[in-house]
Parts: structure tokens; sequence; C-alpha cells
């Protein structure tokens, strides 16, 4: 099949870019046609990931871009007629490219993998700025209580009414988490089926050795409520009192944590590596006991925890949204509450006070990646749904 997939980006700088690079290079190796058409936004001269190119801007001006980026539309529609493809596969637009794009995929076979609440809230987080989870419809709502200013409601709303009228595009919408498909259907986006996110196979850790050991790993933002595993943490240094725990990642929360740990007088056991490449994070991560992700919003499916498992390791999360689909409580790790401080003290001693323990999970966790989240699994499904999409199409005559 040749198939482009439609993207914001082209770093492999975040989940969503690595995953997508990852089911790219599995279904070439299939054999099959697959080319990636992304906007130049945060690539360095000679980056190679894209095959068709846009414009792209990480400046102020992007909230207008993602309005009207003619630039992807005619990008897109070059690559169609050059390309003649079997069926397009949208993974993630809305902070580049445009609903203009779905102008070009009208009358060929079209999927949108819904990754996170974008198509549903124009912050993608479902968060209102008090921190709680928002509930209210995209409109009127995402100005009265704060969520954007003005000068940025004002073209998101139009975003809005271009998508909802050439949505018809898209001949069916893939969600990662059976949450999602929740969601969109409650937004009035139909038809939707799930398809979970795929981790490559990698050999298992090592034996766990040394001081009980917590990692966490991942942009450094509010929503991912660092700030809460750090002071559970500080508390459950009363029972496991050689304990470390290891930051890695970057972001605008850094200097906020820094100040906690030094509030809390966590220096000595706390461990701020930063932003780190892929390789030499999982080398870190490698010999924690346990992993966590401690968010403050419903994340949709959590790639972290698949990526855990497949390692071996432990994980702790929060108990909402994919969550609840990728971690099997008390078998290949433990859920809590979110906004539990005292659930994620009792978590993370009962882990990093028991060695035998943190094995066993990271055992079941790996078994359990291996048969329903490997690469090479999540690949044979995707594949599954674009031959029912493409069928589906040629019964239509579309």
């Amino acid at each position: 099949m040749k198939v482009p997939l439609v993207h914001d980006y082209a770093t492999p700088t975040g989940g969503a870019e690595i995953q997508l690079l990852g089911l790219r290079d599995e279904l070439r190796r299939r054999g099959h046609d697959v080319r990636l058409l992304a906007s130049v936004a945060g690539r360095e001269a000679g980056d190679g990931h894209a095959d068709y190119d846009c414009f792209g801007t990480l400046s102020s001006g992007r909230t207008l871009l993602q309005t009207t980026n003619v630039a992807a539309l005619r990008s897109l529609e070059r690559a169609i007629a050059t390309f003649e493809p079997d069926v397009v596969h949208v993974t993630m637009f809305l902070t580049q490219l445009s609903p203009l794009i779905l102008r070009a995929l009208r009358n060929i076979p079209c999927i949108y993998q819904v990754v996170w609440h974008r198509p549903m809230c124009p912050l993608g987080t479902k968060l209102l700025p008090d921190g709680n989870e928002c509930r209210n419809r995209w409109g009127g709502a995402c100005y009265q209580h704060g969520c954007l200013p003005l000068r940025d409601w004002l073209p998101l709303m139009l975003q809005k009414a271009m998508f909802a009228r050439w949505k018809g595009a898209v001949d069916l919408y893939v969600a990662n988490s059976h949450a999602m498909k929740a969601a969109l259907i409650e937004h009035g986006f139909d038809p939707v089926t799930v398809l979970w996110h795929g981790t490559p196979e990698v050999p298992a850790r090592r034996p766990l050795d040394g001081p009980a050991s917590v990692a966490f790993v991942g942009r450094l933002v509010r929503e991912k409520g660092v700030d809460v595993a750090i002071r559970a943490f500080a508390r459950a240094l009363e029972e496991v009192p050689d304990a470390q725990f290891v930051l890695i990642g970057d972001g605008p929360e850094r200097a906020a944590i820094e100040r906690l740990v030094t509030t809390l007088r966590l220096q000595a056991n706390v461990k701020m590596l930063g932003h780190l490449p892929n390789a030499m994070a999982e080398a870190e991560v490698s010999r924690c006991w346990v992993q966590v992700a401690p968010s403050r919003w419903v994340e949709p499916f959590g790639i972290v925890a698949i990526e855990a498992q497949m390692r071996g390791t432990a994980i702790i999360a929060h108990s909402a949204g994919g969550f609840l689909e990728t971690v099997d409580d008390g078998r290949t790790g433990l859920l809590v509450p979110m906004g539990d401080e005292d659930a994620w003290v009792k978590a993370l001693v009962g882990l990093l006070g028991d060695r035998n323990r943190a094995e066993a999970m990271g055992r079941a966790g790996r078994a359990r990646a291996i048969e329903l989240f490997s690469e090479r699994t999540i690949a044979d499904q995707l594949i599954d749904i674009y031959r029912r999409v493409i069928s589906d199409a040629r019964q239509t005559d579309r």
C-alpha cells in the first residue's frame, strides 16, 4: 500500500512524533510505501524525517497558521497528485496544519488517528486554568474561563468551524484508547474505532540492584504533575530513606521543580538530568525500580506506561484515561486516584520498599506489553484498518 502520514511536526522530540516515526519504519519494513508530510516548524537544516514539507512556525503567528495554513493544503494536494496513495493517514494536526488540508481528502480514503484532545479542546488537555478538568464544549467557555485570550479565541473559533465543515472527509476516526473513543463520540465524531499505541520490543532490563529508585521521563510542564510525585517521594523517604528519584526531561516548570526540591531538602536524593537522547534516557531509567506518571490531566493513552512495561519496569500512574487500559492495576503496576498524595506515598513505599514485588510487576508488565502493545502487533491492526477503509470507499464509489 501507498500511505502518506500527515503530521504537524517531523522532529523526534515528542512522544507522538517518536511513535509516528517508529510506525512509519515498521510499515516500511513490511514493504509498504509510507511517506511523511509535515511542517518545517522546529526543524533544523538537513533534517530528513519528512518526505513532503510545508510552512510551519513556532512564533506568535502560529495561531493564525493553525486556522489557514494554505501551504499545507497545497503541499498535500501535490503529494496526492504525484504519489497517488491508497489511503491517507492523518496522525496529528491543528497546531501547524489547519483544517484546510481536509479539502484535499474529500475524494480519497482517509483516517484521522486522534492521540490527544485537540479536536475537542484548543489547548489539547481539557484542563481549566485552575487545574480542574474541563467539562465544557469548545466555544465561548474557552474565553469565559480564561483558557484563551481574545486574540487567540477568535481565530481558533474559525478553525473549529472549518473543521466542522470539512470533517466529512475523514472516513474513520481512530482513537488511541476507549476513553478517547468515548470522548470523541460525545463530541459528535463518528465513526470511531480504537487502536492502542505500540512500542518496539527491547531487551529486558537487568535485575534490580543498588538503592531503590524511581524515575520520571517527560516534559516538565504543569499538567504532567511532577511536583505531585516529588512531594509524595519526600514523604516516602521516611520509610525508604536511601531511595533516589531520577528526573529526565526539560520544560517551563524546571525552575519551579528545582525550587521544590530545595525547599523539601531533597538535593541528595533527587537527580535532575534534563533532556537526554533516547538511548541515554533508557540507560538511566532501566536501572530504576519503578517509573511514575503523575499526570494532572486525563492522559488519552499514556505511552510511558507501555514503554516501562516493555522494559520490565513497574509503573505507578493515575487511575484515569488511558492508564486504565495500559496498566493492569496490582499486577503490572499501581493506579492511584488523581490528586491523592496519600495514595501516592503508599504506592511508592510499597514498591521502593519491596524489591521482589517490583521485580514481579516488571516481569508481568513485560509479558503484557509483548502480547498487547508491541509495535508489530499494532502495525498488524493498523493495516487491517487501512484495508477496511479502502474497501468501504470502493463500495461507495468514493
